[in-house]
């Protein structure tokens, strides 16, 4: 059996940050604007109801960590998911979340029930 070597300080950090991308809610929010195609800033603060500042923000964030792309269009910036595999992530932890949330709710069902005569 072969033992697993130890994995640098580095790469640790690297792994955090990309993860830590993700623990910002206004940050899935702006994917989850981005799922389907490319939007401009414009689009996006308006459907996110927040500042542009803001979403300039965290589009920045996302640009370089290599999940977004961006192309100009006259004074317009539109950004696209370049890194498609966050959504299989997100959808991993969407049905984990999903799948405790049903068993939860399986528990109150068969308490509620057991109380029944």
């Amino acid at each position: 059996m072969q033992t697993a070597s130890p994995v640098t300080q580095e790469v640790v950090q690297q792994v955090a940050e990309y993860f830590s991308i993700l623990s910002e809610p206004m940050r899935l929010r702006i994917l989850n604007l981005l799922r389907d195609h490319e939007k401009c800033v414009q689009e996006l603060v308006e459907a996110t109801e927040t500042s542009q500042a803001n979403v300039s923000k965290h589009l920045k964030v996302m640009l370089q960590a290599g999940i977004l792309s961006r192309r100009s269009e006259g004074t317009s910036a539109y950004y696209k998911v370049e890194d498609v595999l966050i959504f299989d992530l997100c959808n991993l932890v969407c049905d984990r979340l999903a799948t405790r949330i049903e068993e939860q709710a399986r528990h109150f069902r068969d308490f509620s029930l057991a109380n029944k005569h």
